[in-house]
């Protein structure tokens, strides 16, 4: 697993919590998932789609029976839903959801753990565009999860990027899923 896998799996809005639900118990039927995620129907729905094209969900084949689960995790899967509740843990008490469900927040915390400028993290995601990356670093500079400091002695002055605080402990969480 690499910062790709990470990159393909938060493309969609609620796979994190789909994959961290089913971790915790949650039976792997929609409505269920639905219910417990309070996801909307349709941006639910892309996301199971998106999760059994990656391989991380599967039809289960003893369906039909009403106590038997649509959908159960696959070794991948569990890989994933266990990364997911890594992060849902580092976030902690946190109110910010809603900022883990966009799409660049994980994987720009998982490569800026160590000081970055705003090319080497562009060239480490490399479908990102320079306008979702700039909304993402200011978006996570405002939630404090990314500290902005300015190297004054560089020529021109630049900006360097590090995950702090959540920001880091999610950041954390992800390499250590990364390199097991």
């Amino acid at each position: 697993m690499d910062v790709t896998d990470v990159v393909k799996l938060t493309s969609r809005a609620w796979s994190l919590e789909i994959l961290r639900l089913m971790h915790d118990g949650v039976p792997g039927r929609q409505a269920q998932l639905l219910a417990a995620s309070g996801a909307g129907r349709t941006a639910f729905a892309q996301s199971l789609r998106h999760l059994v094209e990656l391989g991380h969900l599967e039809r289960n084949p003893g369906h039909g029976h009403p106590l038997r689960p649509e959908y159960r995790l696959t070794e991948q899967g569990a890989q994933m839903a266990a990364l997911s509740r890594s992060i849902d843990a580092a976030l902690g008490a946190e109110a910010q959801a809603p900022l883990l469900r966009r799409a660049w927040t994980v994987p720009v915390l998982t490569v800026s753990r160590q000081p970055k400028f705003f090319s080497e993290i562009k060239g480490l995601l490399p479908p990102i565009t320079d306008r979702a990356l700039s909304q993402t670093l200011q978006a996570l500079e405002q939630t404090q999860w990314l500290l902005r400091d300015t190297r004054a002695e560089m020529r021109p002055p630049r900006p360097v990027y590090r995950a702090q605080n959540t920001g880091a402990r999610i950041a954390e969480a992800v390499q250590q899923a990364l390199a097991a």
